[in-house]
């Protein structure tokens, strides 16, 4: 997972799905011939390509196999998936990016909602026409990713508004960028691979040579110190395999060179993941778990089936929805393609949305409480600030707060020592200075949240607090 303030992009649930049917891999089949256009009809697993790469070398089609891939919806099922939904409807999209994670999510799991994405689609369209300068190169990917998920109007806006262009120009930023700052992207690997797939998928303009040289598993993007990012790996793969597709009928030396290069370094991604997975079936932690199965359910020809129980991972993240784990609308939609057997290659601007899976009536039941029932109204916490010395505080809170919370109490006590800045993301806020301190993506640094003495992987606004606890933002080095 990346740092804590790196937690990037990437929601909504009315289905689920029988456990044991949804673990058999699509895998990837460049050498099937099913019919254009076929989508996913009834649960079942079938080709997802309009045209194959020799037909239009811009356009890149994925087929998979149906060979143990149906999968059927549970009804009684549906329930467990409750937390998701109620993440869903009653967030407030307010992040550049957290419309287009909804309305993404919603058309690949093909649920329609003409007023819901109506709704979406003006908010996804206000913030282009607002703040597309100040879009990331990542965030506008996704936007496009959204809005030409499926064949719809609201596609005609990437065209008329030649957000493919622009994303091509933020692209080259980064690269540009990296030339300059000894490898370091003006965001981070997950955006850049957020850029390459939706590049691909849209028959936007990229170099592979490139793509194969700067996507190698060695390069530091993929690290904080020794360990390994999973979702920046994960989506990694799905550009990377989308790459791999658009250059599987290339006939110059160049391109087999290129494609080389691409395919050694998916199995050594698709390694590096599979070493990340935990005793319960997680890999990496809970919220890259999902990027990750889509990763894997896309490369099974790089690891054996023995190698990732699926149906463990299934059980331990229906376990953590249970109990809120996701209770932010960019991790609900990081989950949900995995869920529904899907992935963000199946991305299709050419195939009309899907839809016939019918209407359910799914009651909301708030998540359990992480906060024991009997716990006291006010807690206290030593909270300190490390950058070359350590300075610290008590402070009390009230029972159930974030980390936020106790940073914004420190603060009031002493602005000189405590004050901070934070930015808001898809993710929530993230902070991005302490003491005037400035978080810096070209010389790898950032502000870093532990408990304890180990880091975080929850966010500032999410983490909650708990009585005793000693914890410190530090400035780190990733």
């Amino acid at each position: 997972m990346t740092p804590s303030h790196k937690l990037l992009l990437v929601d909504i649930l009315l289905f689920s799905l029988i456990p044991t049917q949804l673990c058999k891999i699509c895998a990837i089949d460049e050498e099937a011939q099913n019919p254009p256009n076929s989508e996913w009809i009834q649960g079942s697993c079938a080709s997802h390509s309009p045209t194959s790469p020799a037909d239009n070398p811009k356009k890149v089609g994925f087929q998979v196999t149906s060979q143990n891939c149906r999968q059927k919806i549970s009804e009684e099922s549906h329930s467990r998936l409750d937390p998701l939904l109620n993440t869903m409807i009653n967030s407030e999209y307010t992040s550049r990016t957290q419309p287009a994670n909804v309305l993404l999510s919603l058309r690949l799991a093909g649920i329609q909602s003409q007023d819901l994405s109506q709704q979406l689609f003006k908010q996804v369209r206000d913030n282009v026409a607002t703040k597309e300068i100040n879009l990331s190169s990542g965030q506008l990917a996704l936007i496009i990713l959204a809005l030409g998920a499926c064949y719809s109007p609201d596609e005609i806006f990437i065209y008329d508004n030649h957000l493919l262009g622009h994303l091509e120009t933020k692209f080259q930023a980064e690269i540009e960028n990296m030339g300059a700052h000894d490898g370091s992207p003006l965001t981070n690997y997950y955006q850049l691979s957020l850029d390459v797939l939706t590049l691909c998928l849209f028959g936007g303009s990229y170099s592979t040579t490139q793509v194969a040289e700067i996507f190698a598993p060695d390069n530091k993007n993929y690290y904080f110190g020794d360990h390994f990012f999973v979702d920046t790996g994960a989506m990694s793969v799905l550009a990377l395999t989308c790459v791999k597709k658009s250059l599987m009928n290339g006939q110059t030396k160049a391109a087999k060179e290129d494609l080389k290069k691409i395919d050694s370094h998916l199995q050594s991604l698709v390694k590096k993941i599979l070493s990340e997975k935990k005793e319960n079936g997680l890999i990496g932690n809970t919220f890259s778990t999902g990027v990750a199965m889509q990763a894997l359910l896309v490369s099974s020809d790089y690891y054996r089936e023995s190698e990732w129980d699926c149906q463990q991972t299934l059980d331990t993240i229906l376990k953590e929805i249970s109990q809120g784990a996701f209770n932010i609308p960019t991790a609900a939609a990081q989950i949900l393609p995995a869920l529904m057997g899907k992935t963000y290659l199946d991305v299709n601007k050419d195939s009309p949305c899907v839809s016939g899976f019918g209407t359910f009536n799914v009651s909301i039941h708030t998540p359990k409480s992480v906060t024991p029932a009997n716990s006291p109204s006010n807690i206290s916490v030593r909270y300190s600030v490390k950058i070359d010395e350590t300075y610290s505080t008590n402070i009390t809170v009230p029972s159930g707060s974030v980390f936020l919370d106790v940073m914004e109490e420190a603060q009031k006590k002493n602005r000189t020592i405590f004050g901070f800045t934070m930015e808001q993301s898809s993710w929530g806020p993230y902070i991005t200075s302490v003491q005037g301190l400035q978080a810096n993506n070209n010389d790898r640094t950032y502000w870093e949240l532990l408990s304890g003495g180990k880091s975080l992987s929850q966010g500032v606004s999410s983490y909650v607090v708990h009585n005793g606890e000693n914890l410190e933002v530090c400035w780190s080095k990733y």
